[in-house]
């Protein structure tokens, strides 16, 4: 077993605008190191704008180039959280944490299988957490989710 996350580790967060996305930034910001880590938002229609001094970006390969983040945080409602992880998964990031729940099987077998094909053919690989969890931590220095 290995630490996925620790106090260097940059986070994006998908879904930064809506309440449960904004709540649990929040907290996270609050956990330890936590105001250094949380580093881009992404939201496709309020890039430009800012969460609380938290920049928002289009998209989630915008936020990454920008700020270095390696992993990202998946606060969106059911009917989007697929398309979101797949997002995440084609900019190339190590790590995506997915706090949704209720996304369809169907909608996830889709996303699986794109991730299986990407690896096939020489594509990074991307560790996917979730769908449904609480999240990640490293005590004392960070956590993601909603722990």
């Amino acid at each position: 077993m290995s630490i996925l996350i620790n106090k260097d580790t940059k986070v994006i967060t998908q879904g930064i605008t809506g309440k449960t996305g904004q709540f649990h930034t929040r907290m996270c910001r609050d956990y330890a190191n936590g105001k250094n880590c949380f580093v881009a938002g992404v939201h496709p229609t309020k890039a430009g704008t800012d969460f609380e001094g938290i920049p928002i970006y289009a998209s989630v390969k915008e936020a990454k180039e920008a700020t270095g983040a390696t992993v990202s945080v998946i606060y969106v409602p059911p009917a989007g959280a697929a398309a979101a992880i797949w997002e995440a998964v084609e900019a190339d990031l190590d790590l995506v944490i997915c706090i949704t729940e209720g996304i369809p099987v169907r909608d996830m077998i889709v996303v699986r299988n794109k991730m299986k094909e990407k690896v096939a053919k020489g594509g990074k690989e991307t560790l996917l957490l979730g769908p449904n969890c609480p999240g990640l931590i490293t005590p004392d220095e960070i956590k993601i989710g909603i722990m």
